[in-house]
């Protein structure tokens, strides 16, 4: 016997179904349209195998199939290559889920700068009114002269300033270095390097010291803000403050704001000078500028305007770069992934603010004619 049979007999127990010769894929052609037809009975089905010679892949997906769509159907008299073969066609057998239309990717990247628009605007919006709130709780503890947390001001400045000097003093002095070394390369082509001086002189102490430490705070403290506001609400503390009658923006965000202010005018000032004394160093290491003819020259190119204009901008940087992280703290909602990614985002966020209140400063104090 070579060609696949099917013998269908009806007895008081059911539908008996006989299969016989070889179920392979040379001789199964004939007995596939037949099974279709079997696979909507509602009757018991017996399927005996007893009589089948042979058996590859597409005979068990068939006889499988058959089963399957029987909702009473049995195998009975089956080989054990037969039953493991047709197990392993019913592993196989899972439904595969077509994925919807997506979409035009034109589409999907316009919906997602849109709602990045929409998110942003709705996040300057709460950030306003955090920062609106936080200006008018320190108002009414400068004019009423409420008891104003002093040891958590210390604190705070302690962490923010003191803990910042060997950082900020080695960055600023190496950038110092740097910017000596580049101004000197290029000037050296003209026969000015004496003008190394009014680059590293006015750079710094307007623009650069101040800049580039209020970056560092941003890294550094304004991440840490973020951080441990996020796991204080993330542990409940804050509502437990909210309850036992405590305001957090009294408790939290007005020490931080204080101390960093205060401390970013130090910390500006101290990077400015360290920034100079690198300059310094190279010029008389490189170019043979004794150090006093340096800071003759530094007093002669340098206004006092410019340092004033960087100790006015060193506060506003402090209070933005603590507001910032106070208030990404406050955002966190759900799990700790949230605190890693209110975190960066306080990062992010008060670098970029940084950046666009010195240029704002820039434009506005050369317009009153400071240049």
């Amino acid at each position: 016997m070579t060609e696949a049979t099917l013998q269908d007999d009806r007895t008081d127990s059911g539908r008996v179904l006989r299969l016989g010769g070889r179920w392979t894929v040379a001789h199964i052609g004939t007995i596939a349209p037949t099974l279709e037809a079997l696979g909507d009975s509602n009757d018991p089905v017996t399927v005996d195998m007893s009589d089948v010679e042979r058996i590859d892949t597409i005979g068990a997906w068939l006889v499988h199939k058959l089963i399957r769509d029987c909702d009473k159907a049995t195998l009975a008299n089956a080989s054990d290559d037969a039953k493991r073969l047709i197990d392993q066609v019913g592993e196989a057998d899972n439904t595969v889920q077509v994925r919807p239309d997506q979409g035009s990717v034109v589409v999907k990247r316009i919906e997602a700068i849109g709602k990045g628009v929409v998110g942003a605007i709705e996040t300057l919006g709460t950030f306003l009114a955090f920062l609106g709130k936080t200006l008018v709780v320190l108002a009414q503890e400068l004019v009423s002269r409420r008891r104003m947390r002093w040891n958590a001001v210390v604190s705070q400045m302690d962490v923010v300033g003191v803990n910042a000097l060997g950082i900020v003093g080695l960055l600023s002095f190496l950038v110092g270095i740097v910017l000596a070394q580049q101004g000197a390369v290029q000037l050296r082509q003209f026969g000015a390097e004496v003008f190394v001086v009014n680059l590293i002189g006015r750079s710094t102490v307007r623009e650069l010291g101040i800049l580039l430490c209020a970056i560092m705070v941003a890294g550094r403290s304004g991440s840490a803000f973020a951080a441990q506001i996020g796991s204080m609400k993330l542990n409940e503390e804050i509502d437990a403050m909210r309850t036992i009658g405590m305001s957090p923006f009294d408790v939290l965000v007005i020490p931080r704001v204080i101390a960093t202010s205060l401390m970013m005018v130090l910390l500006g000032f101290y990077g400015s000078m360290m920034a100079i004394l690198g300059g310094g160093l190279f010029c008389w290491a490189s170019l043979g500028m004794p150090p006093i003819s340096f800071f003759q020259r530094l007093q002669e190119v340098v206004p006092l305007s410019d340092f004033w204009i960087g100790l006015v901008k060193a506060p506003v940087f402090g209070a933005i770069i603590a507001v910032t992280g106070c208030f990404q703290g406050m955002q966190v909602t759900g799990n700790a992934e949230s605190v890693g990614q209110r975190t960066t985002a306080a990062v992010v966020q008060s670098i970029f603010l940084v950046i666009v209140l010195d240029a704002f400063f820039a434009v506005f104090f050369t317009a009153l004619g400071f240049v």
